[in-house]
């Protein structure tokens, strides 16, 4: 996305474009995969973590990002790909590798749908599978 894409997607959600919000924006399109935290620092090095904390926070509570727990201990994050709120779109299988410890997202497998009773409103899902990525196999 170009520089005033991302200015208008931000504004279309509601969020005012800063400079560092564009800048996290910009190097969590970078990545093809879910990236933490401690990833997105070690991208951003001239950037403080409690900003980029804030950042994310920020677009997670606006559906620009979604937070994927892998079992790895920290949160991975990842740009949303839905254009609306309260979505399924973006809730699709993640893998974990137990070997290099990246996950990877399987757009194509959507996590499965699950009947709840009636008081309960479901606001996430999370769905890992652990293994042995191809390219760790490959390794070998």
């Amino acid at each position: 996305m170009e520089h005033t894409e991302i200015e208008q997607h931000l504004q279309n959600k509601g969020v005012k474009p800063t400079a560092m919000r564009i800048l996290v924006y910009r190097v969590l399109e970078q990545c093809n995969h879910p990236i933490s935290l401690k990833q997105l620092e070690e991208r951003m090095v001239t950037a403080d973590r409690s900003t980029i904390f804030r950042t994310l926070n920020l677009l997670l509570k606006n559906n620009l990002v979604h937070s994927i727990e892998d079992g790895s201990g920290s949160l991975k994050y990842e740009l949303c790909t839905s254009q609306s709120h309260n979505t399924f779109d973006d809730q699709h299988v993640h893998f974990y590798c137990e070997k290099c410890s990246r996950t990877y997202c399987l757009h194509h497998i959507n996590i499965p749908r699950v009947s709840l009773p009636d008081e309960f409103v479901i606001n996430s899902a999370n769905f890992i599978i652990k293994g042995i990525c191809p390219n760790c196999i490959n390794k070998k």
